[in-house]
């Protein structure tokens, strides 16, 4: 999904500053840029020291930031009797502890400016605690919470936070997964998505058939909900 948001944003003429742990992807994703300036920049977001200084170039080449979008996340197979503290670990660095580092520099900021909007993808898989990959469910229930609590602070200082929660989305993460329910193509996601930014949005299911399924999810008991196999 991150890179169909910088084609489009590119496309739509922001300058837009790429990151990710692949260099030759995202050289290649900067070239082929239709229009705008895309700045690409090799960074894995658990290297949290590397933050500060990385966020103060970014910021210089693009003369300020206006939106910031965090859309990294891993997702590792876990078996159905598979406890791994490595890989679970892994997912709390990436999914949480990435964004908590950013997104700390890019609130600094904004709250600074007076203006700015963040936004998060989070999943709809951190609504309720499921059994297929309890680390991944934490993270994003976690994620989604920390948003949650960053967009009513910066409310007073005319920042706008934006929680996404996809359901199941065609990227190379649910590439090969067996079972997917109600896959979508990841452009009509990052339709969605930008519909929710310009919008100013608080939390947003993709697609909106999502939401239901949470509102229903929500408030199953526990002793049913234990029972059930998603």
């Amino acid at each position: 999904m991150g890179a169909e948001l910088v084609r489009r944003l590119a496309a739509d003429g922001w300058s837009v500053a790429a990151l990710a742990r692949r260099e030759a992807p995202l050289r290649e994703l900067a070239a082929g840029a239709t229009s705008g300036r895309v700045f690409a920049h090799a960074h894995d977001v658990t290297d949290t020291a590397a933050i500060p200084a990385l966020f103060e170039e970014v910021v210089r080449e693009l003369g300020g930031i206006d939106l910031f979008i965090f859309a990294a996340g891993v997702m590792p197979e876990v078996g159905p009797e598979e406890y791994n503290t490595e890989k679970d670990f892994q997912q709390f660095a990436v999914n949480l502890g990435g964004c908590v580092a950013w997104t700390n520099e890019v609130a600094l900021y904004m709250q600074s400016a007076r203006a700015g909007t963040i936004v998060g993808i989070s999943s709809i898989a951190g609504d309720r605690g499921r059994k297929p990959n309890p680390a991944y469910h934490t993270s994003k229930a976690a994620m989604s919470t920390y948003l949650e609590s960053l967009r009513n602070r910066l409310s007073a200082f005319d920042v706008h936070v934006c929680t996404i929660k996809p359901g199941t989305v065609l990227t190379p993460m649910t590439e090969g997964m067996d079972g997917l329910k109600w896959p979508i193509p990841v452009e009509d996601a990052v339709s969605d998505i930008l519909k929710a930014i310009e919008k100013k949005k608080n939390t947003v299911y993709v697609p909106f058939r999502w939401q239901l399924v949470s509102l229903i999810i929500q408030h199953i008991p526990s002793m049913v909900f234990r029972k059930l196999n998603f």
